[in-house]
């Protein structure tokens, strides 16, 4: 049911392959019944109609009166048989039933090329929300999960919906009304052995609805696996530099073969439990089937019996085409089961709190007006204190530098302003309103950032640059790469602007994802500009260069500037010291060395180690 609620959008088209469904049905139907003439001129038992019956119409039909449509039939066949002989009439049956057939499976087939839209269209829509889902999700809850096992719940799992509940979807659309319509004629036939047949389905039933669950356990625990190996695999590709270099080939080498070899195990038990199906389904089958010709048969063979051996033949035609389509549920079932498994690994992605909500009446933010003021603030990341009351006011136009060791809240502290994180206490401020009051797209809108890691797609240098803004020209990205010093090497480079720079730019060196990163930030001409480590990535010569061009795009703009390096933060307007998460020293560059203070210490560490 929570698969099917994505077919809501595709029902007019879901209801046209149940009616073509439904006379696909009729039509097969119809074809056995003109089975029973065939047998009754073959075995010289064809009734004789003496008197004209009423006329047929198609009230008749439509109110099923089967004695005046039986009645109707057999004068028609008597007929052809007294006016051509009896094969004669066999051909012209003959061909009507192959007539019947044909109409019977292009309905199939409509219905199915109807169903196929629907089949496709959920699993399009399942994956899209996936996609919008860890879109939205707060930065915290990867951190918290393997981005493999993220990974296969894209791929492996929705895979898994599309072959094992996506391909059931024409077999919970069609053989229901099958079965339902095939046992309503043979009640109509022979309404004691029909009952009789239906207290047998509930053992097998029983029988085949414990295998599923244990096939819906084995299953999750494959999804799981499955979710370790895409892990390993994406920690491999992205350590490989490392694994070389500490010669641990050998070592992951062997971890991933146990774990692959504890994945195929569980697909080994899980494939086993499935292929039980249909043997199982089928035996079962048999057995009913068995029991019905031997109770079937008793019943013509006594003296009073309603019951002629043609019809008592149809009938188990007609019932023998139960078995398809309850095989088909029964596989349709075993693969639910298994599917399931990865439809609750989708759903918990899908209802993960998104702790970064927008309040419904949020404030637009068009300009930033006057001041950022972190308020008392502080943060945490589960149980563990990240920063600790951190009172600040950044006056816009003003450029502040964030200092301090490694792991002392710098990064958390700028990443709560574009709300990547809330706060867990305090406010942070922009113009004197909090920022929870405001529409993130806005808030966002008014920021450029550059991180430490140059985040970069396997895209053009062009696209890279004017990521996000689609009406970027090639006169502002050019202009902008000059900015950030990287004009010249584009250029260089084959196709220019429009080469491709490989998965997270690695056809770059380190200093030139970095300016292209910056390139980005520059063109995208915010009101609040972010550098977290920005220069961390490039060489002296290309420091300086980008910091002349940072100098120069700097002025009248508010920046928030994280650096290790303090010689490239002199120029700023206030110097902030983090310390374990506390807000310890502020100044201008000169006024902290003169408090001999944290800020002189890590300035004659860097001083020392140059």
């Amino acid at each position: 049911m929570k698969i099917l609620k994505y077919a809501i959008p595709y029902w007019v088209i879901a209801t046209i392959s149940v009616l073509f469904n439904i006379f696909s049905v009729l039509f097969s139907l119809a074809s056995f019944a003109f089975f029973i003439p065939v047998l009754d001129i073959l075995f010289n038992q064809t009734e004789a109609v003496v008197n004209t019956p009423e006329p047929f119409t198609l009230n008749a039909f439509l109110t099923f009166d089967m004695g005046l449509i039986k009645d109707n039939f057999y004068y028609q066949i008597n007929e052809i048989i007294s006016t051509y002989g009896q094969q004669h009439a066999l051909l012209y049956i003959s061909i009507a039933i192959v007539v019947l057939f044909f109409m019977k499976n292009l309905f199939r087939y409509l219905a199915m090329f109807f169903l196929a839209v629907v089949r496709n269209g959920v699993v399009k829509d399942l994956r899209n929300d996936l996609y919008y889902k860890i879109l939205i999700l707060p930065l915290s809850y990867f951190s918290e999960q393997r981005k493999g096992d993220i990974m296969a719940r894209m791929t492996t799992d929705v895979q898994e919906v599309e072959w094992s509940i996506m391909t059931s979807l024409e077999m919970i659309f069609r053989e229901p009304i099958t079965i339902l319509s095939f046992l309503i004629t043979l009640f109509i036939i022979s309404p004691s052995l029909t009952l009789f047949v239906l207290i047998l389905l509930p053992v097998s039933g029983f029988l085949i609805g414990r295998i599923g669950k244990s096939l819906k356990r084995t299953s999750e625990k494959g999804q799981k696996k499955m979710g370790v190996i895409l892990s390993l695999i994406e920690e491999t590709i992205s350590g490989l530099r490392i694994i070389k270099a500490f010669n641990a080939i050998d070592y992951v080498n062997e971890r991933f073969h146990k774990t692959n070899r504890e994945y195929t195990k569980i697909m080994t038990r899980l494939y086993r439990k499935r292929d039980l199906a249909s043997p199982m389904s089928e035996f079962l089958g048999a057995i009913v089937m068995v029991i019905v010709v031997w109770y079937g048969g008793r019943i013509v063979l006594s003296s009073d019996s309603s019951l002629s051996g043609s019809v008592f033949i149809v009938y188990l035609g007609i019932f023998s085409q139960l078995i398809p389509p309850s095989k088909s549920i029964t596989q349709a079932i075993y693969n639910i089961q298994k599917g399931s498994a990865s439809v609750e690994r989708i759903q918990q992605v899908l209802n993960a709190p998104e702790v970064i909500e927008e309040k419904p009446d949020a404030k637009q933010l068009k300009a930033f007006l006057s001041d950022i003021e972190y308020s008392d603030l502080s943060f945490k990341y589960d149980n563990d204190d990240v920063l600790k009351n951190i009172n600040l006011k950044i006056e816009k136009g003003k450029t502040i530098a964030i200092v301090g060791a490694s792991g002392g809240g710098k990064s958390t502290m700028v990443d709560l302003l574009p709300r990547f994180y809330d706060c867990t206490k305090g406010e942070l401020l922009i113009d004197g309103v909090n920022i929870k009051d405001y529409v993130i797209s806005d808030i966002r809108n008014m920021m450029g950032i550059v991180t430490q890691e140059s985040i970069l797609f396997n895209d053009t240098v062009f696209n890279n640059i004017a990521f996000g803004m689609e009406a970027a020209t090639e006169e502002d990205v050019v202009e902008a790469a000059k900015i950030a010093n990287a004009h010249e090497f584009i250029v260089s480079m084959e196709d220019g602007y429009q080469s491709t720079i490989g998965d997270r730019g690695t056809k770059l060196s380190g200093g030139q994802r970095q300016r292209l990163s910056i390139a980005r930030a520059v063109l995208k001409n915010p009101q609040i500009l972010i550098f977290d480590e920005a220069t961390s990535s490039l060489d002296t010569e290309s420091e300086r260069l980008v910091q002349d061009a940072l100098m120069k795009l700097l002025v009248n703009r508010t920046s928030i500037v994280i650096a290790h390096r303090l010689s490239t933060i002199r120029f700023a307007d206030e110097i902030v010291v983090i310390d374990k998460g506390r807000l310890v020293e502020r100044g201008t560059h000169s006024e902290l060395l003169k408090q001999s203070g944290v800020y002189k210490k890590l300035y004659d560490l860097q001083s020392f180690a140059s």
